[in-house]
């Protein structure tokens, strides 16, 4: 007897991976002569919801960001490497992880740069949200990283019900009045 409630079948971790790659110009410049944090958001967005979209076969959207983490700077001229793979599967949504490098036009150390884990959900023709296939993973890395996946969707979970039991005639559970 099959207990899996979901009806489709399920596919492959890696069947969703995804990797752009674009060289930075001066007009993805900031102020400060490097490139500008939106835009590398902008193609850490295009990738996840591209390996989302390729796991749910449906266009997916993205409904929140768990974490974007800049950690190098980018410099104009740079080849910007964008990987993305989902990590774990709910019902109507999936989480993405994402990994960007940068490295000189003219070759040479490649630099981890940007981490990000966003969440998409799949949508049907009339915009609402419909079932995603369940994922299969394969390996110890695909393993850990839907682990991880789960421990992030939990804290979300628990900030939100945080979060959302504020009310305006009280004070905010962070605020030091609490």
């Amino acid at each position: 007897m099959d207990t899996n409630p979901n009806p489709l079948p399920a596919k492959p971790a890696a069947d969703s991976r995804v990797t752009f790659a674009r060289t930075m110009t001066v007009l993805d410049a900031n102020a400060v002569g490097n490139v500008h944090g939106g835009v590398i958001m902008k193609e850490v967005d295009s990738a996840g919801g591209t390996a989302a979209a390729r796991h749910a076969g449906r266009v997916c959207v993205t409904a929140g960001i768990d974490e974007l983490s800049f950690r190098q700077p980018v410099h104009v001229g740079d080849v910007l490497t964008v990987a993305a793979s989902v990590n774990a599967v709910g019902r109507t949504s999936l989480e993405v992880g994402v990994r960007v490098e940068a490295e000189p036009w003219q070759g040479g150390e490649r630099r981890h740069t940007t981490s990000a884990y966003l969440v998409f959900v799949c949508l049907d023709e009339d915009g609402a949200p419909v079932e995603v296939p369940p994922l299969l993973v394969t390996n110890e890395e695909e393993r850990r990283r839907e682990a991880q996946a789960g421990i992030r969707r939990q804290v979300r979970k628990e900030r939100i019900a945080r979060i959302g039991s504020w009310r305006p005639d009280r004070p905010h559970p962070a605020s030091p009045e609490a």
